[in-house]
This record gives C-alpha cells, sequence and structure tokens, in this order.
C-alpha cells in the first residue's frame, strides 16, 4: 500500500499554467481577445507618425499592415521563444511603443521616413548590446517596488479606458449620452458573464461583451464599413518601401534614450505578468524579452516601422480571464500577422466602436491595478520605510497622468521622459526604495543596505519566537508560584 502511494520518477511532472497547450479553438477565441484589446493601441502609432510625415491613406494602411505582421511576429518570438537566448516564455504581447511616439514625430518632420528608419535600426542594436546590462537591475525590484509600479501600471492607463468610453479621444461630441450608455452597457455585460457564467463562456467574457456592444451600436447608430470596402484584400510587407535608412547622429542619440526608457518600461511589464502567471521574470527573463524587443525594433526598421515593446493593456486581460497559457497570447500573434496580411480582417476589427472598448477596459485595466494591490498586501511595513517608497511612487508616478501638462515648459528632452507615468514611478520606486530602505550606499558615513525582497515567514517567524519566549516565561512563573507555596506549606 506505502509502495503505491510514492510517486512515479517516470511520470511526467504537470504543467504549469503559463505552458499550458489549450484546444485550438479555446486558443484562437481567447487569442481573438488579446488582440481587440491591443489593436488600437497597435495601429495608433503607424497611423500618427504617417500622418504626421505626410503619407497618403494608402501608403498608412500599408504601413499599418507592416506592423501587425511584425507585432505578430515578435509576439511568437516573445511567448514560445527561440533556444535559450531569445524571448521572455511569458503571455506578453508585443506593439509599438507610444514612449517613442512625439520624438519619431520630431525626427520625422526634421529628416523624414529616411531618418526615422535610420535611427529605429541603430536604437534596436543599442537595445541588443545594452539588454544584458539593463535586466540586471532586477536585483533593485523587491516586492515593495514591483507591487508599487504594477499598481501604477494599472492606474496609468485607466485614461485609455477613460477615453474611450468617450468615443475617442479629439471627437467633436466627446462624452455624448450614447457613448457613455453603451459603455455601461458593455461593462455590464461583461461582467453578468464573468459573474454567472463558467468555463469557456466565462473566460470569453469580453469578447461576447465587445461584439454584443457593438451590434447594440449597430442598431442604434450604425457602423461604418467604408474602410473594409476600401483596403486591399492581400497586402505583402515588402523592405524599405517608403525610403531607405538614413543615419544622423540627433536622431540616434535621441531614440537610443528612448530605448532606455521603453527597456524599463517592458520590464516593469514582464515583471507584472510573472506575478500574475505564477513565474517570477528573473535577470535571464528579463534580458532574453529585452533582447526580443530589441531584434523586433531592428528588424522592423527594415521595413519603415519604428520601436517595439510590451503592451500593458494585455496585462489586466490575463488578471481578469485567469488564462495564463503563453500559447494563447502566441495564437494572438498569428492573428496579428493574418490582419496584417488580409487587410479586410484589420479593417473589421478598426470599426469596434471606442466606447465599447471603453467599457471593456474599466475591469481590465483596473485587474492590473488590483495585482499590484496584492503584491503589495505581501510586503512587510514593520520597522522599514515601505509604506514612503509606495507613496512616492504612487504619488509621483500619476503626476503625467493626472497634470499632463505639467511638464510642458521644460526641454522636450526631458518631457520625453517625464511624459511617461511607468517610467518616472518606476524611477522613483527603485530609487526611494535604495535610499530609504537601500543596501550598499554610503552618504554622509550611514551606510545604507540593498533591501532584499520580502520574505513573508519573517513576521511569522518573529511571531512564534515571541510566543515561545512568553510560554517560558509563564511555566517559570507557574514553578515559582508552585515552589513557594510549598515553602508555605512546610512552614505551618
Amino acid at each position: 500500500m506505502k509502495s503505491s502511494a510514492l510517486p512515479n520518477p517516470s511520470a511526467p511532472a504537470a504543467v504549469q499554467a503559463v505552458d499550458e497547450v489549450l484546444p485550438l479553438g479555446q486558443m484562437i477565441l481567447y487569442g481573438l481577445q488579446h488582440v481587440l484589446v491591443m489593436y488600437a493601441g497597435a495601429v495608433a502609432v503607424p497611423l500618427v507618425v504617417g500622418s504626421a510625415i505626410g503619407l497618403t491613406d494608402a501608403q498608412i494602411v500599408i504601413l499599418i499592415g507592416c506592423d501587425l505582421v511584425v507585432c505578430g511576429l515578435a509576439t511568437i518570438v516573445q511567448t514560445v521563444g527561440i533556444g535559450r537566448w531569445l524571448g521572455c516564455r511569458l503571455p506578453l504581447i508585443q506593439g509599438c511603443t507610444f514612449a517613442a511616439l512625439i520624438p519619431l514625430v520630431l525626427i520625422g518632420k526634421e529628416y523624414g521616413m529616411g531618418g526615422i528608419s535610420g535611427a529605429v535600426m541603430i536604437a534596436g542594436l543599442f537595445t541588443l548590446l545594452s539588454a544584458p546590462w539593463i535586466c540586471k537591475l532586477v536585483r533593485f525590484f523587491p516586492k515593495v517596488v514591483m507591487g508599487s509600479i504594477v499598481t501604477l501600471i494599472g492606474l496609468s492607463i485607466m485614461p485609455v479606458a477613460g477615453e474611450w468610453i468617450g468615443g475617442g479621444s479629439g471627437m467633436p461630441n466627446f462624452g455624448n449620452f450614447l457613448s457613455l450608455a453603451l459603455a455601461a452597457l458593455t461593462l455590464v455585460i461583461i461582467l453578468n458573464i464573468y459573474t454567472f457564467g463558467s468555463g469557456l463562456i466565462k473566460n470569453i467574457a469580453v469578447l461576447i461583451g465587445l461584439i454584443i456592444g457593438s451590434a447594440v451600436w449597430y442598431f442604434i447608430d450604425s457602423l461604418d464599413f467604408s474602410r473594409v470596402s476600401a483596403s486591399p484584400w492581400i497586402s505583402v510587407p515588402v523592405p524599405m518601401q517608403f525610403s531607405h535608412p538614413e543615419f544622423h547622429l540627433v536622431p540616434i542619440l535621441l531614440l537610443c534614450m528612448v530605448m532606455v526608457v521603453v527597456m524599463v518600461e517592458t520590464m516593469s511589464s514582464m515583471m507584472a505578468i510573472g506575478e500574475i502567471v505564477g513565474r517570477k521574470a528573473d535577470s535571464e527573463t528579463l534580458k532574453r524579452g529585452l533582447l526580443a524587443c530589441g531584434l523586433a525594433t531592428f528588424c522592423g526598421s527594415f521595413f519603415n516601422l519604428f520601436p517595439y515593446a510590451a503592451f500593458a493593456q494585455n496585462v489586466g486581460l490575463i488578471g481578469l480571464t485567469g488564462v495564463k497559457s503563453r500559447f494563447v497570447v502566441a495564437t494572438s500573434g498569428c492573428l496579428l500577422i493574418l490582419m496584417g496580411l488580409f487587410t479586410k480582417i484589420a479593417a473589421l476589427v478598426v470599426i469596434v466602436p471606442k466606447p465599447v472598448l471603453g467599457g471593456a477596459g474599466v475591469v481590465m485595466f483596473g485587474m492590473v491595478a488590483v495585482s499590484g494591490i496584492r503584491t503589495l498586501g505581501q510586503v512587510n511595513y514593520r520597522n522599514n520605510n515601505n509604506g514612503m517608497v509606495i507613496a512616492l511612487t504612487l504619488g509621483l508616478g500619476l503626476m503625467p497622468v493626472l497634470v499632463p501638462q505639467l511638464f510642458s515648459q521644460l526641454p522636450e528632452l526631458a518631457q520625453m521622459f517625464l511624459h511617461s507615468g511607468i517610467t518616472v514611478g518606476t524611477c522613483v520606486a527603485i530609487v526611494a526604495n535604495l535610499i530609504l530602505n537601500g543596501k550598499g550606499f554610503h552618504f554622509k558615513n550611514r551606510h545604507f543596505e540593498v533591501c532584499e525582497p520580502e520574505d513573508p515567514t519573517v513576521d511569522e517567524v518573529q511571531s512564534t519566537a515571541a510566543r515561545r519566549v512568553a510560554i517560558k516565561t509563564v511555566r517559570v512563573w507557574l514553578l515559582l508560584r508552585r515552589a513557594r507555596e510549598q515553602k508555605e506549606k512546610e512552614q505551618l
């Protein structure tokens, strides 16, 4: 009987949720949810930059198609990995980063598409060379820093959901009653399916909410299918179809500095996803992830594209659905490639109304913050300054989000770093933790020690030791009392 209870050494080990391969139909449905969440952000950078440098509508459509193909390939490499040196093997979607949007527009207006492509090419090489060094920053991310950053990510991207709810930034009738009502309806649908559904239905609550919300919008206000009919059926990416790379010192330096910001943000997203799926991102994982970003950026430059990074929007979807498989996100990469090649499919996704996306975004982005709050709940706040680290991270990190014009009078180079609350908060969290809790720093003859990640058993060990001391004290007191009573009896 005892031998039968022993584990069989030849039996296969249990597969972690992040490595689970689901049935194909489920992976397509779950992957489509990720695509719908990130699509608006994926096409925004080529759309804005292409318009700023004077590309025609037809050229912008081709540029978006190329971008989607590279997004899909980068996502597959990031999630599946290549050998032992490329890809973080986490459910992480890649896309053109917003951190480089303003510099790209400035470079494009001054140097054209050729200047952009040359700067992006060198920036990709810079990322590949510096990734092994940047990834070592992981030792500066204990739970108090990680939890603060993840919470900040969720709060920082919430304004995106707000813009979607109102109908999209810059819309003349922004915030009209129809937009608010449809966003609320979509949110209610998703919450009801998530609460009362089970299994597959519960996990695709966001997708069902988006479909029903879009259908209701169609009957009330109609959807514009003109972009679908105007798009070509197939668009194959062609290298250097808009311009050949030109190398100028100022654009190269500018984008290399931007890539430092992008790498920090990407590491934050990788560690956030690692916390959610139960596979912590160590320095080796971060290095492989950053190398994948650098390779995507370098290869994208040959198609006149832009720097690539992780998309934080999808972190919340993983937390909401509980579907942690990286192969689901790899399926999203395959769908992105198909959309890039078959542009009519991509145009269909574009017509999903922004208020419908906003209703779904509220819960998805909120789940990112919830994940960070859970991590902060495991932090030890006794005899340290962890509370102040969190206060500084959230307070200063939300400034660019709450007051976007706060740094408008500073030089453009400073604005490039300060316009991102995630970047500001990450830097503040690391520096504040080092100064207030830190390690290995000497300041005015004071020695600071680097704060290691908190051990959740510390408080338990301390409280156990205290109980043992109390028990021994009571026992000694009882023995003394018994001896005194015995002595009094003998005297009587």
